[in-house]
């Protein structure tokens, strides 16, 4: 790493989620002191499961991002905020936008207003989405590609990306953010397509059942957790991403079909079926999708290591032991 997190006081907010306690198992392992924040709502994926083997290395603080108090204290003395805590369904968002808005907005400037007022030199990094692109005008899709959310989610991912863009003009804060795409591995959400249709798919075939493929066609690619994690660090590091937002894609670009297949063949069999879209979600489906990421590449010397196929044999590998502490 360009610099070390050894002994600095990290903060992460959606921590016992599937992102985050990936990031902090990788920060106890550079010796730096790591505080969860999550409020463990169910809906929202937060898992203490996810923390299992660590949890004598971590801090955990059970609170919501939407209590502007707890914020004020929990950001004191931070060197890093991974700022991870969201709503990320985009059919909640479309059944209850205005819970999307207290979390992906609102309680955005609670975090970056605790951050001006208590600890304006730490530095922030954002999970953002590739979802504020909407529908890709042209293939791949990158930093420059015109936003136009087809949801709810969109929309407030995209106001709380650029809270934070502002906070580092205007304040001085520094604040970058990273638009991500379908991450997916250990820990993953599996027992409902919030955060990912991939981990209803692991699920489905870890139980022998048959999986659901809609349409088929459309292209995605796919970004192992491990290496979303050295992408925040490495963004987290760089002084020069200040200010600025990044792409963060895989290596690998295929169907939907083809990642169904592939799935089929890594886990040694299985079945699926393909079905259209059902109207709710295809009044939103964004089409084909994957991402130009060499600016990050540029910035930070990241790139993707793990390859699809060895992804998906470690996610799958892990559910196979685990299943029963995420799918309840």
């Amino acid at each position: 790493m360009p610099v070390p997190f050894e002994s600095r006081n990290v903060l992460i907010t959606g921590g016992l989620g599937f992102i985050g306690s990936n990031l902090a198992r990788r920060l106890v392992e550079l010796g730096a002191n790591v505080t969860l924040v999550d409020s463990l709502i169910p809906e929202y994926g937060g898992n203490l499961a996810n923390i299992a083997g660590i949890e004598d290395r971590v801090r955990v603080n059970i609170s919501d991002v939407r209590d502007e108090h707890s914020m004020r204290w929990l950001v004191r003395g931070v060197d890093y905020l991974f700022n991870l805590a969201g709503q990320t369904s985009h059919m909640d968002s479309m059944h209850d936008p205005l819970t999307d808005l207290e979390i992906n907005c609102r309680a955005q400037l609670f975090i970056l207003e605790a951050c001006r007022r208590y600890n304006p030199d730490l530095k922030v990094v954002y999970a953002s989405t590739r979802q504020l692109y909407g529908r890709p005008s042209s293939l791949p899709v990158d930093e420059q590609h015109r936003e136009r959310p087809v949801d709810v989610n969109g929309v407030n991912k995209m106001a709380g990306e650029w809270y934070h863009l502002l906070y580092n003009s205007v304040f001085g804060l520094r604040s970058c953010a990273l638009r991500l795409t379908n991450t997916y591995g250990p820990g993953m959400r599996v027992r409902d397509a919030r955060q990912t249709f991939v981990g209803i798919w692991i699920r489905r075939v870890v139980e022998g059942a048959p999986f659901e493929v809609w349409d088929g066609g459309q292209l995605r690619d796919f970004t192992y957790v491990d290496d979303v994690v050295e992408a925040f660090l490495r963004a987290a590091a760089h002084e020069g991403t200040d200010g600025e937002v990044y792409n963060v894609g895989g290596s690998e670009v295929l169907s939907l079909r083809q990642l169904a297949d592939l799935l089929v063949e890594v886990n040694g069999g299985g079945s699926y079926v393909v079905r259209e879209f059902p109207p709710d979600h295809k009044r939103i489906d964004i089409g084909s999708f994957h991402a130009d990421d060499r600016k990050l590449r540029r910035a930070t010397g990241w790139e993707p290591n793990v390859p699809l196929r060895e992804g998906l044999a470690r996610t799958l590998a892990y559910y196979r032991s685990h299943l029963h502490q995420y799918n309840n």
